[in-house]
């Protein structure tokens, strides 16, 4: 259902001893950001490489061990230092510049990875989500490997511009910064996919994921998602992950 990116930075992930891919991420965004990193399915977090300052067009490079088989990775935006204290006016992680096993606060645009996965017949998996909401435009670009849904996804809309007024995030001047989604916004299980709504049967889209699936097809929308959302590649290709593609 899930798996899990960043901006202006180059990785090489190394999997199941073996396997080594290299994805390539550039923050092409009019501005600095920051990007976060989260290791999952219990692997070891990077560290000081779990988040870190990218200027425009910058690019970093990350040696990510052979635990990183599971991951996201975003971008914080609007980031400052207050009498030693880091903070971001969108996806946060926490006091800090690396992010050291902490997820962004939604609303957040995330990149998702599942690498040569032993469940899925040793492919990788990999989607953009707005299930946290979106901050920032991002795609996903693999290069090499084959499969039928071996290709481009993205959720390229500034979808700030249109987000309802209900889940809009506003800055210092009143401009709207990140867009919420339902289930950040309202906390109800039927937008979560929680209590009774958690299985496909009883969550089905609703308006607001539907606004969001509107604006970026390809992309995670909501928990169950996966048919038109979840893309596949065989062959151990590499990736070019872009904010503001």
């Amino acid at each position: 259902m899930k798996l899990y990116l960043l901006f202006g930075l180059s990785f090489a992930l190394f999997i199941s001893g073996a396997h080594m891919a290299t994805i390539s991420i550039k923050n092409n965004c009019p501005y600095t950001i920051w990007p976060g990193i989260q290791t999952g399915a219990n692997g070891a977090q990077l560290g000081a490489d779990s988040g870190f300052e990218l200027a425009q067009q910058a690019t970093r490079s990350v040696n990510v061990p052979a635990s990183w088989t599971a991951g996201r990775i975003w971008a914080r935006t609007g980031c400052s230092s207050n009498s030693g204290t880091f903070s971001c006016a969108t996806a946060n992680c926490g006091p800090q510049v690396a992010c050291n096993g902490a997820g962004g606060a939604p609303p957040a645009t995330l990149a998702e990875f599942t690498l040569f996965d032993p469940n899925n017949a040793n492919q990788d998996t990999y989607d953009v989500s707005n299930v946290d909401g979106f901050n920032l435009p991002v795609s996903i670009t693999p290069q090499g490997g084959s499969g039928a849904t071996c290709r481009a996804t993205s959720c390229a809309k500034d979808i700030n511009a249109v987000c309802p007024a209900e889940l809009a995030v506003k800055g210092s001047d009143g401009a709207t910064i990140g867009c919420k989604s339902a289930c950040t916004a309202f906390g109800e299980p039927r937008y979560c996919c929680t209590g009774e709504f958690n299985k496909p049967e009883t969550c089905p889209p609703t308006d607001y994921s539907n606004f969001f699936k509107d604006q970026c097809p390809e992309a995670y929308s909501y928990a169950y998602d996966d048919p038109s959302s979840t893309f596949v590649c065989s062959g151990q290709p590499n990736y070019l992950v872009t904010f503001c593609p």
